[in-house]
């Protein structure tokens, strides 16, 4: 028999109700491991114990003992016993790591994210935590801000795809009685990743309907799954922000998308308001905030400094708190915390279940599956009889997990040069660290040079320290770090065959790099497994499938730069005069390396397209197929990719528009049919009064390898 929530809700006072709407991060609470002076934090937030005592959540708890403990504690001193929910950013892994989810964006499989999702869920559980910070679902066009790691990139459809298999891995299907899962929290609400400059927390501005089209889809998705929580985003939607807009929390999220779960502000953007411009003070903020529909104040306390007031003044209904804690304790019901507040918490299963080898083993695959092969002039695979110098500040780093892998450690990860020894034999390998991450030293190149004068291939291990990308870590120049474009050219003076790998968390300016090696293979930040993964592809014992989710730029000064972009009334194309057209005088307008991209160690030839029809209808559907074959040596799996274009619509369509793809694995020589329905549903989109709908006229069918070499054919709809 569950909770009688409505019950509870009329039994606490108004200050127990407002407390219920406060977060707090984990050292304000009795039983917290490493538990010190409290006093000193609450005077600064200018709350008092009832507050704490009565508060809703913690964030940031760790292991099962620590909530056990914490949880007791608040028990023991909160007068009806209601228990709180424990909160932590489980974003790509708890101490099992997976790739970031840029990286998992690029595998394009959406059973092993729901995969990575359910593990990490289940590693939580058994450390306590009851909730998620994740997915982070922003739709990303610019590689200089730093979280574009968290993304699965620049595509609303992929995007939506991800959402919902993050959410299905974190839920499962009975979050109540499956106490290996938690609750999900979709994030950034709203547009986050279109922040101007490509600079965290700083301004959005856009369209309501570009903001419906192309970033609003995966949140949807997310809620659609049953996503059980919304964070909102540091920004500005539409001049207002969002953890105060009424507009996007109440009049959108709530009304229109009828969503009746919690919303949570993000760390201290409730108390923002006033910098933003848009409340004179704490009190104005803590109004704007709880009319928009914000349920939990995270780590600023402009809800129990003022909503009292604002209610006994009759500046805000009590009965607005009430739907707010309401929302909050179903939620704790749902989560069967009433009947047992330490959820699934068991130090013996922590010990059981954390970095187990089931879970490495998915962790290794997912990494396998998320590299991407940008380069390979018949180098690579590797052979495990040459001799191999392998060089580079990431040839023996565990420091490729990437950001927000917090519980993760890096004596837990695989490193590459212990990996290379499991490939071949020890005595045809060695090794030089080469430079660091940002200096070199002619040391160091002399080390390398030594290390690399009796080697058949030099592999470098370059990239960026995960400081160097997620939440406030954006660059205005996304080159690799000097010291290291020096190691490459030093390295390439030797006039020996060069494997490059990257491990980082954004797509780079790869001019210095791609040019001077012989073959570039795209790890990013693969996680605990990320050695062994990358060195199963290096030597050839798992074949590169992954595709680019994000383009990369020719140069920092075309961003943002994304495939699914709208042509001009002066498109530079071939056949327009050398000026007074839309382009770059001085670099091409294309990205160096565009979405969908990503090479095999085999080939794979398409046939020409074919359409089973050429006019598609509201009640009629047309299948665009085409023939695929393994044309090379090795067996591999490709990721055929199928786009569409509106030729004339009402507004601008984008030049091409991902609406499918599917994987096909292929023996050599081997042939299938992969085919792909257009639906009018599919041709849809937001016209200037903001109505869903489609348009009759010419379409584009495209499918290939990638978003640039497309085989094309048009069609018509006729409503």
């Amino acid at each position: 028999m569950g909770k009688d929530v409505k019950a509870l809700l009329e039994q606490m006072t108004l200050d127990e109700k407002i407390a219920q709407l406060l977060q707090l991060a984990t050292f304000f609470y009795k039983g917290a491991a490493g538990e010190g002076e409290i006093t000193g934090p609450m005077a600064d937030m200018g709350i008092d114990e009832d507050v704490v005592t009565n508060t809703g959540s913690v964030l940031g708890a760790s292991g099962a003992k620590e909530v056990q403990n914490i949880q007791k504690e608040h028990l023991a001193e909160n007068r009806l016993g209601i228990p709180l929910l424990i909160m932590a950013d489980i974003v790509h892994g708890f101490k099992t790591i997976f790739p970031v989810p840029l990286a998992i964006g690029c595998s394009w499989n959406m059973e092993l994210a729901e995969k990575s999702a359910e593990i990490a869920a289940k590693e939580a559980a058994v450390s306590g935590i009851h909730v998620t910070f994740a997915p982070m679902v922003d739709l990303v066009r610019d590689p200089r801000w730093g979280r574009v790691m968290e993304s699965t990139g620049e595509d609303p459809y992929l995007n939506s795809e991800f959402a919902r298999a993050f959410v299905r891995g974190f839920q499962g299907e009975d979050l109540t009685n499956d106490l290996n899962r938690v609750a999900a929290c979709v994030k950034h609400f709203a547009a986050y990743g279109a922040a101007e400059g490509g600079r965290d927390y700083n301004t959005v501005n856009m369209s309501e309907r570009q903001l419906r089209e192309s970033y609003l889809p995966a949140y949807k998705a997310a809620l659609d799954e049953g996503c059980e929580m919304v964070m909102t985003a540091f920004n500005t939607v539409d001049g207002i922000p969002a953890t105060g807009n009424k507009k996007l929390m109440k009049d959108l999220l709530r009304d229109e998308w009828g969503f009746d779960g919690v919303i949570i502000s993000d760390w201290g953007a409730v108390k923002e308001q006033i910098f933003h411009g848009v409340a004179a003070d704490e009190k104005e903020c803590a109004q704007k905030s709880i009319e928009a529909g914000v349920d939990i104040e995270m780590m600023t306390s402009c809800y129990p400094k003022h909503l009292k007031e604002l209610v006994e003044s009759g500046e805000v209904n009590e009965e607005t708190i009430n739907e707010s804690v309401l929302r909050i304790l179903t939620l704790k019901e749902k989560l069967g915390l009433f009947e047992n507040p330490y959820r699934g918490a068991s130090e013996e299963l922590e010990a059981e279940v954390i970095l187990s080898e089931e879970h490495r083993k998915v962790s290794r695959e997912l990494a396998t599956k998320s590299c991407v092969l940008l380069k390979n002039e018949n180098v690579l695979p590797l052979q495990k009889e040459q001799k191999i110098a392998l060089i580079g500040p990431f040839a023996s780093s565990g420091d490729i997990m990437g950001a927000w892998s917090w519980h993760g450690r890096q004596e837990d990860a695989v490193q590459l040069q212990a990996a290379f020894k499991t490939k071949m034999d020890a005595s045809n390998l060695t090794f030089a660290k080469g430079s660091d991450i940002e200096t070199i030293t002619e040391e160091q190149i002399q080390e390398a040079v030594s290390a690399a004068e009796g080697a058949d291939v030099i592999v470098l291990a370059v990239g960026e320290r995960a400081d160097m990308s997620g939440e406030a870590k954006c660059r205005a120049d996304i080159r690799l770090p000097q010291a290291q474009l020096e190691l490459i050219a030093r390295m390439k003076e030797l006039q020996k065959p060069i494997v490059t790998v990257l491990f980082n968390g954004r797509p780079l300016d790869l001019h210095g790099v791609i040019d001077r090696v012989d073959a570039l293979l795209e790890a990013w930040y693969p996680g605990t497994e990320g050695g062994a993964a990358v060195a199963d592809l290096l030597f050839g014992d798992a074949n590169p499938s992954g595709k680019l989710t994000m383009s990369f730029p020719y140069s920092v000064g075309q961003v943002p730069v994304y495939y699914n972009h709208f042509n001009t009334g002066r498109p530079n194309r071939p056949d327009a005069p050398d000026h007074y057209v839309s382009k770059y005088l001085d670099i091409p307008n294309e990205p160096l390396l565009p979405f969908g991209y990503g090479l095999s160690y085999t080939s794979f030839t398409y046939s020409e397209m074919n359409l089973s029809s050429k006019t598609l209808t509201p009640s009629e559907e047309i299948t665009a197929s085409i023939q695929v074959t393994n044309s090379g040596e090795m067996a591999g799996e490709e990721i055929v990719q199928f786009y569409v274009r509106d030729i004339a619509g009402e507004i601008v369509r984008p030049l091409k528009e991902l609406k499918g793809y599917k994987k096909v694995w292929l023996e050599p020589g081997e042939t299938k049919e992969v085919s792909f329905t257009i639906t009018e549903e599919a041709l849809r989109y937001f016209h200037s009064n903001l109505e869903f709908t489609s348009d009759n006229g010419e379409f584009h069918a495209m499918i290939g390898p990638n978003s640039t070499e497309l085989t094309l054919l048009s069609f018509r709809l006729e409503k």
